[in-house]
């Protein structure tokens, strides 16, 4: 499927028409397109209410075949209604350099687990943190556990949905890593409904150097508004039996007219522009839509423009699987394979950041 560049909406005109032309001008921009994913999308993000602190709890001096060192660390900050904390794992190579960092909100308690390639990563040359993202808040439609619990709730329709406090999460253990003499550039990454989180974490939070999101699909990477047979809409996310707790209660108002939304995701990646962007897919995932993924990726392009980078350089027909376009600012790959986030998704993105020679914050 094949839609005119005016069937998006322009990532370089301002709602009252005007057009963006400088680097200046998108500062302003980009504070208007974060207002309207926050207000349309993912939820307002509450402000921080005071200091994030770290408690290593354990350290395990030798991890990954005894070239990397473990520290489990509580992370913990104030909220309006009391403080909150949860555990994080960090891997990093006991080299006593300075090194890349990931945090990569994870889907299981173990740190050593199948989306979590350690010893690889660390053998690499990378640092990794992780931690359960179900120890921030349950991932359904109870607000009353875990950070959700701790703010009030918005009546007006823009209240953060849960990936809105999965990526504040994210962001609070940037707090403590960014004070790390072991980390040079911090990263986020994600797979699947936690590659929307890295993104809305990354596209709010300028401290990130660099955003990847493994197949993340609908209201991640991919357009809503050209999808291709057996993808995942709109209306099926915000769907009562599914996930409409991730998102703002807005956002279901488009769940029938997706082409009504004063924005798609393009706006999203955007907004990580100049930094490094990495969107893998997969070619199984059809649910996910890779080609609207590098669709969006072409997309967002031209606020990469502004700052005299490239963006994506790569193809527009759709890419066939094994194909890597890593030349630009974004890079984009479609791996053989089914919805997963492994190995080599992790070598491709750090392939890329390693020949981007992004080594220092």
């Amino acid at each position: 499927m094949s839609k005119p560049i005016d069937f998006f909406p322009n990532l370089l005109t301002f709602q009252n028409g005007e057009t963006v032309q400088t680097k200046e001008a998108w500062s302003k921009r980009r504070t208007e397109l974060l207002r309207i994913l926050s207000e349309h999308e993912y939820g307002i993000t509450p402000g921080v209410c005071g200091e994030t602190t770290a408690t290593v709890k354990m350290v395990i001096e030798k991890c990954a075949s005894g070239h990397g060192i473990l520290e489990q660390i509580e992370i913990a900050f104030p909220t309006p209604k009391g403080n909150f904390s949860f555990p994080i794992w960090y891997f990093h190579p006991n080299d006593k350099n300075r090194h890349i960092t990931f945090v990569c909100p994870g889907f299981n308690d173990d740190p050593y687990n199948k989306y979590l390639p350690a010893e690889e990563i660390i053998d690499r040359g990378f640092g990794v943190v992780t931690f359960q993202y179900e120890d921030v808040t349950t991932d359904n439609g109870d607000f009353t556990n875990g950070l959700a619990s701790h703010f009030e709730r918005r009546k007006d329709g823009t209240d953060w949905g849960k990936i809105g406090m999965w990526a504040f999460a994210c962001s609070r253990v940037a707090d403590c890593l960014l004070t790390r003499p072991e980390v040079s550039a911090l990263g986020v990454i994600g797979h699947s409904r936690l590659g929307k989180t890295a993104l809305w974490c990354a596209a709010q939070d300028e401290r990130f150097a660099f955003a990847c999101s493994n197949d993340s699909g609908c209201s991640g990477a991919s357009y809503e508004r050209a999808k291709h047979e057996g993808a995942e809409t709109v209306r099926d996310i915000t769907a009562p039996e599914r996930f409409y707790y991730w998102f703002c209660e807005n956002y279901r108002q488009y769940a029938n007219r997706a082409t009504e939304m004063p924005f798609d995701q393009h706006f999203l990646l955007a907004l990580i522009a100049p930094r490094l962007l990495c969107v893998g897919s997969a070619s199984l995932d059809a649910w996910a839509d890779p080609y609207t993924e590098q669709l969006a990726c072409i997309g967002a392009t031209p606020a990469w423009k502004l700052y005299g980078k490239q963006g994506f350089i790569g193809k527009t027909e759709p890419a066939i699987s094994g194909d890597v376009f890593d030349k630009g600012e974004i890079y984009y790959h479609l791996r053989n394979g089914i919805h997963f986030l492994g190995r080599g998704d992790w070598n491709g993105y750090m392939n890329f950041l390693q020949e981007k020679k992004l080594f220092s914050r």
